[in-house]
């Protein structure tokens, strides 16, 4: 049965690989429930929901009367190949029918955009005529045998991030290289530094058809590759094992079945994304307060009993230019994350939410012994992990009652933030463990809105030693830290304890503070730790 979607969700499926919007409101569009092909030769039946390809058509006056067609005949929108003129008729057109104009990006397959839209409606997709019979759509790990046998090689299909997506029987007749490859799921990093060194990615990535690699290092045979595009985008690359040079025939053959790799990783990455944004809109609901959480949590497993919500974010932190990095990083994160609670728990939930990746794990009781377990357990995957997903994982006390999931989230939220301000303190806590750290936090951010400093003992010491190169506010903080005993303090700061009597009484002096009164000794040990939340 075809389902119905939304233009706008086509638009962000494939917006960044296939389409750009020309003209027109993908928002006010009828839903997408099927697509035709423009055939100039024939009469353009156009059906309610229809998307139009317009393959051939090129020239703005061709692209007006169409919108005003497809718009008469209730269609949802019309696809031309890239770029188009995008004159005022065009735009107004666009306007006035309420059909947008869409643009397939140079390079762009139409039989790869068709297919895609075809899988999003849920229609049967009939087979490429090269397609080898009985590979179902996105089944990467059937193409994969089947590229294998063309060229008579053990074969791996890998994205741009070099992770192993699929890969072919044989692999027996590999290499080192390729059983680790295989085994890890991803390139090897001291044969990844190899490559890198001798050029081979920008060999690959610069070239149209297959390459030939024949690096003679020790423990890596010959390869022949062959980078995936669909456009302009390069979605992976295909790996074959090879004893030799590949004939001109096979060469051929490689090349040309990049083209039906490249439908079947589209497919893939579609479901693979789908599967992924229903999975975080299902833990972000069930993490909420709102009338749904209860829903979700059924629908991911989770059970009625307690469960324990972990945060978790990596320590390292990408600028603008490394955000592919920091994606691809949290990503691996967050799928090793999922393996690992789903080995202890099979009920166990979790996805990434902006930069952090949150798991709902269920525990044998509520209170501090289900905590105790989920702090265990993180700190194993942690431990387990290593440098590579070094980070800090917060955990939510498991609580009983109407709020659900939504109070331990919160806590982990909170826990997390204190972790993330001081890198390297500790890799794992819960609420207990940083409680006056996250009050002290939480009171920070709620008068730091309030735009203004307080005028007090404290300000007035911070003030003079900024002007004096004086010690005054290390000696408080040392003097109320020691219980007011004075040798203590002096140490604690590396002075004699004369030298500390004088200055205990200079600040008197400067700050105007009674420490003889627990009012005041409570207010300077409140404003110093906010102005170390500050710091």
């Amino acid at each position: 049965m075809s389902l119905t979607i939304p233009l706008v969700q086509v638009l962000e499926e494939l917006g960044a690989t296939l389409l750009d919007l020309v003209a027109g409101d993908p928002r006010s569009a009828r839903e997408v429930t099927g697509l035709t092909i423009l055939d100039p030769h024939d009469h353009l039946a156009v059906s309610d929901g229809v998307l139009v390809l317009g393959v051939g058509v090129r020239e703005p006056d061709e692209v007006v009367p169409l919108l005003q067609r497809i718009a008469d005949g209730g269609g949802c929108a019309l696809i031309v190949r890239a770029p188009v003129p995008v004159t005022a008729g065009i735009e107004a057109a666009a306007a006035e029918t309420g059909v947008p104009l869409l643009g397939l990006t140079p390079g762009g397959s139409w039989v790869q955009l068709a297919g895609l839209v075809r899988s999003f409606l849920g229609e049967p997709e009939p087979p490429a005529r090269d397609e080898p019979i009985g590979v179902r759509a996105g089944d990467l790990f059937a193409v994969a045998n089947a590229v294998s046998a063309l060229l008579d090689a053990p074969v791996t299909i890998e994205d741009r991030n070099l992770r192993v997506l699929a890969f072919s029987g044989r692999q027996d007749e590999a290499d080192q290289s390729r059983v680790e490859t295989i085994l890890g799921r991803q390139m090897p990093e001291r044969y990844l530094r190899l490559l890198e060194e001798r050029g081979v990615f920008g060999q690959l990535y610069g070239s149209a058809g297959p390459v030939h690699f024949d690096l003679r290092i020790p423990g890596l045979l010959a390869r022949a590759a062959l980078a995936v595009r669909a456009g302009d985008e390069i979605l992976g690359s295909i790996w074959a094992t090879v004893r030799g040079p590949l004939t001109s025939t096979r060469q051929q053959a490689f090349a040309e079945v990049g083209k039906l790799v490249a439908l079947h990783m589209l497919h893939h990455r579609a479901r693979s994304d789908a599967d992924r944004q229903l999975r975080s809109e299902l833990v972000a609901t069930a993490l909420g307060s709102g009338p749904g959480a209860s829903a979700a949590s059924v629908r991911l497993g989770l059970g009625e009993g307690p469960s324990a919500v972990m945060a978790y974010a990596l320590s390292s932190q990408w600028d603008a230019e490394q955000a592919a990095r920091g994606e691809a990083a949290r990503r691996r994160a967050a799928d090793a994350f999922a393996v690992h609670l789903s080995a202890v728990h099979p009920r166990s939930a979790s996805a990434l939410i902006g930069d952090v990746v949150y798991g709902i794990m269920p525990v044998p009781s509520y209170g501090e012994e289900g905590a105790r377990r989920a702090k265990r357990i993180a700190a194993e995957f942690l431990e387990r992990i290593g440098e590579r997903g070094r980070g800090a994982i917060g955990i939510g006390m498991p609580s009983a009652g109407e709020q659900g999931l939504a109070a331990p989230r919160a806590d982990a939220d909170r826990v997390l933030s204190v972790l993330r301000a001081e890198p390297g303190s500790r890799p794992v806590a819960g609420i207990d463990d940083l409680y006056i750290e996250v009050l002290l936090a939480e009171l920070w951010q709620s008068v730091a809105p309030w735009g203004h400093r307080p005028d007090g003992p404290v300000d007035r010491l911070l003030a003079y030693d900024l002007a004096h190169g004086g010690r005054l506010v290390p000696t408080l903080r040392a003097w109320l830290d020691s219980f007011g005993d004075i040798p203590s303090a002096a140490a604690a700061v590396h002075v004699h304890p004369n030298t500390f009597r004088y200055r205990l009484r200079r600040l008197t002096e400067v700050g105007g503070i009674d420490l003889d009164d627990p009012e005041q000794r409570f207010a300077a040990m409140l404003i110093l730790r906010l102005y170390e939340c500050r710091s």
